[in-house]
């Protein structure tokens, strides 16, 4: 039987971040053990504050009805639902918040549909929990937290379609700096691309500085974009 369609919200308010409140943070996740290891990780952190912790994704939407949270941590495998289901429901009816996937699933299928329906990190439950609430904080400043060991099965998919590809005539960049370009086209951070090639933060503004000189350009965004208008990305 085909589960029922997720309600739509009400228009309660939406969560803001507030300068000097904790972030307001919602652990969705079946495995009581596991839902209590976050809930502590959550209480643990003097920046973070627990909104409400749920079972089932459709005790979660009750309560994110009532206390909607600024983070969401959403695990896939809920009873009821399939947790990509509950993603798209608080990507479309709470926009303003942030999902970060917790779970046992690490393959490309699950990463990549769990990002199409709104999810913006990406951390497997091996993660400590204090890293975990560390993540949590990375993602509502603007991060993209995902676990290496996940970023880098991406990474090889994503440089091997581009081996596959045609080499492009007016490409100056070596491997390692089309690389460290993907990845911030990709949105990461510098720490994150750092953590993905296994490279310093000063080796990646290396590449970026060379990536910079090569294309004639002097941002993220210039270089993205000449990149593009050459055919290396």
């Amino acid at each position: 039987m085909r589960p029922e369609p997720l309600p739509a919200a009400t228009h309660a308010h939406r969560p803001t971040a507030a300068p000097g409140l904790p972030i307001t943070v919602a652990v969705v996740e079946d495995e009581h053990e596991v839902r209590t290891l976050f809930e502590q990780a959550v209480r643990s952190h003097q920046r973070l504050s627990l909104a409400f912790s749920a079972g089932t994704a459709a005790a979660a939407i009750q309560l994110a009805l009532q206390r909607p949270a600024q983070v969401y941590l959403v695990d896939l495998g809920l009873p009821d639902r399939d947790g990509r289901d509950l993603i798209r429901w608080i990507s479309a009816q709470q926009p303003a918040a942030s999902v970060m996937v917790v779970t046992v699933f690490g393959d490309d299928s699950h990463v990549v549909s769990s990002f199409e329906a709104g999810a913006v990190g990406y951390l497997l439950k091996d993660t400590p929990p204090d890293e975990i609430a560390r993540r949590i904080v990375e993602l509502h400043e603007g991060g993209s937290p995902i676990s290496p060991s996940v970023a880098r099965q991406l990474l090889r998919r994503f440089v091997g379609r581009g081996a596959a590809a045609a080499t492009p005539v007016d490409d100056p960049l070596s491997e390692r700096e089309r690389q460290v370009l993907k990845l911030i086209e990709k949105g990461m951070t510098y720490e994150e691309v750092a953590e993905v090639l296994n490279i310093s933060w000063h080796t990646v503004t290396a590449f970026l500085r060379r990536v910079y000189r090569k294309l004639q350009v002097n941002s993220r965004a210039e270089a993205v974009y000449e990149a593009r208008q050459r055919g290396i990305l």
